[in-house]
C-alpha cells in the first residue's frame, strides 16, 4: 500500500513563477465580488437575504451592481430559509420580469452528506454558472461545533474550504450567507462572525453588512484576497440595497486626517515665497 507521505511536493522557483503567464481572478462583480468563496456576514432581520436575492436576479439579467459591471451567467440561490411563496413574492417585488438563467432551491443536503455532488450537478448541468449563493451556511452545516479531534477551528474551516473547493475548481463565485455573534467586537468587525475565525480565514472575501434596527441605512464592509478594502454605504428602499457612497483604503485614511492639515497643503502650495 502507496504512503501518501511518500509523496514528493511538487515545486516551482521563484524564475519560473515570475515567467509564467497567469489569469488574474476572474470578478462576477467588477474590483467586488471574484471567483473564490466568500462570507456575506449580518445580524439577523437586516437584509441579508434582500441583497442576496437582488444580486442572484441582477447577476442572471447582466445588470451593473451599484454601477460596477458584472459577468453575466447563469445563478443558482439556495434560499434554505424560505418557501417557494416567499421567493416568489419577493421577486414581485425587486422585479418585473425575473430571468429562466436564475434558478432557486429550498431544500439540499448538508456539507459533506451530498451537498457538494448536488451543486457539482448543477453546474455540470448550467456550465454558464458564474454565481452561487447558500442561504444560510448553518442551514447546511451538521452542528458538530467543537466535537471531535479537529475542534471548532478545524471543523468551521474544514466546511468552508470543502465549498471552496468547487468554486475553485469550476472557477465560479460562491457567497454563504451567515450571521454575526451577539457579543461583537468594537475593533474589528470581521471577528464579529458567528463561530470561529476558521469561517473568515478560509474564505477568499468576507462581506459584513452592518445596519441599524431603526433606520434603512447600512454598511457593508469588505475585505478580500483579491479585492482591497472597502466600505460602501446602502440604503434600503423599496426593497433593494442602493448605493449611496463607496470608500476605498485611501478614501478611508483621509477621511481620518485633520482637515487642517488640507488646509495648510493648499495654503503651502499657493505660495510663491518663503521669508523667515
Amino acid at each position: 500500500m502507496s504512503n501518501k507521505m511518500d509523496r514528493p511536493l511538487v515545486t516551482v522557483d521563484g524564475r519560473t513563477l515570475m515567467d509564467r503567464p497567469l489569469e488574474p481572478p476572474n470578478f462576477v462583480v467588477d474590483t467586488l465580488i471574484s471567483q473564490g468563496l466568500h462570507i456575506l456576514a449580518g445580524s439577523p432581520k437586516v437584509g441579508k437575504s434582500w441583497l442576496a436575492l437582488w444580486l442572484a436576479v441582477t447577476v442572471a439579467k447582466g445588470e451593473p451592481v451599484w454601477g460596477m459591471s458584472v459577468k453575466q451567467g447563469t445563478t443558482l440561490y439556495l434560499c434554505l430559509e424560505d418557501s417557494v411563496l416567499r421567493i416568489q413574492n419577493r421577486l414581485f417585488e425587486i422585479t418585473e420580469d425575473a430571468p429562466d438563467s436564475v434558478h432557486f432551491c429550498t431544500e439540499c443536503a448538508p456539507i459533506g452528506q451530498g451537498l457538494e455532488e448536488q451543486v457539482e450537478t448543477f453546474l455540470t448541468a448550467h456550465p454558464d454558472t458564474v454565481l452561487v449563493i447558500i442561504d444560510t451556511l448553518q442551514k447546511v452545516r451538521d452542528s458538530k461545533g467543537s466535537a471531535g479531534k479537529a475542534g471548532m477551528y478545524g471543523n468551521d474551516y474544514d466546511d468552508i474550504s470543502s465549498i471552496k473547493r468547487i468554486a475553485d475548481g469550476f472557477n465560479i463565485a460562491i457567497l454563504l450567507v451567515h450571521h454575526l455573534r451577539k457579543l461583537q467586537d468594537s475593533d474589528d468587525p470581521f471577528n464579529d462572525v458567528s463561530g470561529s475565525t476558521g469561517i473568515i480565514g478560509a474564505a477568499d472575501t468576507n462581506f459584513i453588512l452592518r445596519r441599524k434596527r431603526s433606520g434603512n441605512a447600512a454598511t457593508l464592509l469588505v475585505s478580500g484576497r483579491d479585492v482591497e478594502y472597502q466600505e460602501l454605504t446602502l440604503q434600503f428602499n423599496d426593497l433593494v440595497w442602493e448605493l449611496v457612497e463607496r470608500k476605498n483604503s485611501e478614501d478611508i485614511h483621509k477621511a481620518e486626517l485633520p482637515k487642517f492639515l488640507f488646509r495648510v497643503v493648499d495654503f503651502m502650495e499657493c505660495r510663491t515665497e518663503w521669508v523667515g
